[in-house]
């Protein structure tokens, strides 16, 4: 499926820049070879100089008339002349900044260098004894699209290698923390504690059998946003639930509950979107875990009830009633908290909770999640690494052990992540996300409240986690880590999982060929953590 997508990226992008570049020729709309009028300082000691510094003024009726693009008010421009071969006729380099014109700094990316403009100018007849009448001609340019493609893809290349150095402390850190905890045997104390709550969540399964620790210990792992080391204890507990399996090659009921869990990405400290936010530059990385946690929970809540739903469904209809009635009103509940949600998002989070809550309400609820936010690691590193020292670990040596493994994990990224990001790019670049794309999704996620540049994001997750993970770094590139849609598009990544990766490693460990409806399970947690991220991220940051 990536595959597809990544050359679908690349290929609407190239097609893109080529309809755009072939429109633009055709219109002329850089107005190659025309001149156009403007008024020059020309005083009289400039006659003995080969250059000089001076200014060029166009009004802005002129400027709109040539190019077809208004600006709010007349052009008064410093510019550097230098006399040619031709009477009357000069060199003129044109500074390029972010007051100057938008189809002029287009020109300027074109040429090669986004600071400045080269152009002839030629002098006419005298206005006074200081203005002078003339007609400026800028450089000619082409494919201005394709050579933004270009530039943009081998400069993202590069960015993409930064990001990827930048993630190596912070993951060789929480591995090397996490080393120490499970050294320590907190990781199996913490599995213990939620064992009471694994055994409503899954009846088919013996409370002794051994599935039981390596699912929570997948489970804690993930709460913890180590979705690399809880990997390995979820392949352990797909294993051990296939030896309850009376059907081989068809997913049990626990399967697709366990999965469920797993691919609605329950999560307390979501380490990866923590790590890409500091090598992004975020004055606070740390702000997402609140958010996070919300949405984790909201889409853990929805994969859990739809797996029962699914479960009961399948048992038969006599089954499904007479459960219905024993459960009415637990079900009814659980509905109307994600009906909830659906609707508060649809309607604006904050115009609905101003009916709910006083000022004073919100604003301690605001607080609450912005305490959490900033204490959590702190506490845990803390706490993970005294109870180590406590059980007479070796902390030292072990986090070690651990930060190597981390080291490794950042490095193994970076060819996922040039290989993403650049495909992003020349989509990107091409003109085909800000030409295309976003006209077409805002019909569906402007009712919504959601920008519509991060919808890729939220349809990518799903999908592949590198991808995922490549469109988040651009988007924190584009918008800006602590922006609205930096904080939207990081929470979307760690309150989420990808589903179809799930899927195909863990049926695949076990050879379960027929997954039921596992999919829609998970497509449909992926979905309620996408909407409760967004209402949690509008409610506090909107």
């Amino acid at each position: 499926m990536l595959n597809y997508v990544w050359l679908a990226l690349i290929l609407l992008g190239f097609a893109s820049a080529v309809y755009l570049d072939v429109s633009d020729i055709s219109a002329n709309k850089f107005r190659n070879d025309d001149q156009l009028d403007c008024s020059v300082s020309y005083l009289p000691e400039y006659e003995n100089k080969n250059s000089f510094d001076t200014k060029i003024l166009i009004s802005k009726k002129t400027f709109t008339e040539f190019y077809g693009q208004s600006i709010e008010n007349d052009l008064n421009i410093p510019v550097k002349l230098s006399r040619t071969n031709q009477n009357n006729f000069y060199q003129a380099f044109i500074k390029i900044d972010n007051s100057s014109p938008e189809i002029w700094k287009e020109i300027a990316a074109a040429s090669g260098k986004e600071d400045d403009i080269i152009g002839k100018v030629q002098i006419t007849t005298p206005i006074d004894s200081t203005m002078y009448s003339a007609k400026i001609t800028l450089e000619s340019v082409s494919f201005v699209f394709l050579k933004k493609v270009t530039n943009e893809a081998i400069k993202i290349a590069g960015t993409a290698v930064e990001i990827a150095l930048g993630l190596i402390g912070l993951m060789a850190m929480w591995l090397g923390i996490m080393k120490v905890a499970e050294d320590a045997g907190l990781i199996k104390i913490i599995a213990n504690f939620i064992k009471p709550v694994t055994k409503r969540i899954f009846p088919e399964i013996p409370p002794d059998h051994p599935a039981i620790g390596s699912m929570v210990m997948n489970i804690s792992a993930n709460m913890l946003g180590l979705g690399n080391a809880a990997t390995p204890f979820g392949l352990k507990a797909m294993e051990e639930l296939d030896t309850l399996n009376p059907n081989k090659g068809t997913a049990t009921n626990s399967m697709i509950t366990f999965l469920a869990i797993n691919t609605a990405g329950l999560t307390l400290i979501p380490a990866t979107a923590i790590a890409v936010r500091a090598a992004a530059g975020s004055s606070d990385p740390t702000i997402i875990i609140g958010t996070t946690m919300f949405a984790a929970f909201c889409a853990t809540l929805t994969g859990l009830t739809t797996a029962k739903l699914f479960h009961l469904i399948s048992a038969g209809k006599e089954k499904f009633f007479d459960t219905i009635k024993k459960n009415l009103k637990k079900i009814l509940l659980v509905l109307l908290v994600i009906i909830s949600l659906i609707v508060i998002s649809s309607v604006g989070a904050l115009k609905f909770l101003s009916f709910i809550f006083n000022e004073t309400s919100f604003n301690l609820f605001k607080k609450t999640i912005e305490v959490i936010s900033v204490i959590a690691i702190p506490v845990i590193i803390v706490a993970f690494i005294g109870f180590g020292a406590y059980k007479k670990v070796k902390v030292y040596e072990q986090f070690v052990e651990g930060a190597k493994e981390g080291f490794n994990i950042a490095v193994r990224i970076i060819p996922y992540l040039v290989a993403m990001l650049v495909a992003i790019a020349i989509f990107r670049a091409g003109g085909a996300m800000n030409n295309w794309l976003v006209p077409i999704l805002k019909i569906i996620t402007d009712p919504l409240g959601m920008p519509a540049e991060a919808l890729p994001m939220a349809l990518m997750r799903p999908l592949s986690g590198s991808g995922s993970l490549g469109i988040m770094a651009e988007i924190m590139k584009v918008h800006g880590p602590d922006s609205f849609i930096g904080i939207l598009v990081s929470t979307f990544f760690g309150s989420t999982e990808t589903t179809f990766y799930v899927l195909a490693v863990y049926f695949g460990a076990v050879n379960v060929k027929n997954t039921r409806y596992a999919l829609p399970v998970g497509l449909i947690a992926d979905v309620a953590g996408i909407l409760a991220a967004l209402f949690i991220v509008t409610l506090l940051y909107g």
